[in-house]
Parts: C-alpha cells; sequence; structure tokens
C-alpha cells in the first residue's frame, strides 16, 4: 500500500495515513486484530489521524482474504472517518476477500 498510496495522496492533493502492524508506528494507536488464511493478525493506526467526517480512500497492493483491508476500515470508522472507496491493484478471486469489505465500494486493476 505505500508504494501506491503514497504518491497517489500526493497527486491528489491528500493526506496519507499508514496503517502498520504493531510497533512500526510512532505515536499513539488504536488496533484491529483480523484473520489471515493461516492465523491472526493486528493492524494499527495513529489514534489523531482521522478527523470525524473525513473522507478516506483505503488502498493496497493486494487483497486475498480481504482482513487487512477490512481492518483498516474498521479503523477509518472507529476514528470517524467515512470511507468512499477502497481499492487494490490485484485481487485473489478464489480467496473471496470481497465479502470481507461488505458493502464498501471497491475496485481493483487485476483479478486473478
Amino acid at each position: 500500500g505505500f508504494i501506491f498510496g503514497a504518491p497517489l495522496a500526493r497527486d491528489l492533493g491528500a493526506g496519507f495515513i499508514p496503517a502498520r502492524k504493531p510497533g512500526k508506528l510512532p505515536c499513539k494507536t488504536i488496533e484491529r486484530s483480523y484473520s489471515l488464511e493461516y492465523g491472526t493478525n493486528k493492524i494499527c493506526m495513529h489514534s489523531d489521524a482521522i478527523d470525524s467526517g473525513e473522507k478516506v480512500v483505503v488502498i493496497d497492493d493486494l487483497l486475498a482474504t480481504g482482513g487487512t483491508m477490512a481492518a483498516t476500515c474498521n479503523l477509518v470508522e472507529q476514528l470517524g472517518g467515512v470511507i468512499v472507496e477502497t481499492c487494490t491493484i490485484i485481487e485473489l478471486e478464489f480467496l473471496k476477500g470481497r465479502i470481507n469489505l461488505e458493502s464498501r465500494p471497491f475496485h481493483t486493476l487485476i483479478r486473478y
């Protein structure tokens, strides 16, 4: 997501908010657990990263089971953000990760 999210934010004149594994961000964070094909993990975001009502696009390089993206969306919404789009470069359709995004708008460039 960093490879695509940061330049996209720059080109749009928007902010960039990283979502990372525990211990990777320098300030106070909130976190959400999610399931993987082979276990569980957590994703974190700075607790002051989003203002209530702020519009957010969540981007990642790959959608597999959808756990990481769904957890990130939940963190955004927990902080009061509004998801206007979720997008990935590659979607592994056979893992049905799109189901975990519920009714959130979703786009991908490559479906495999």
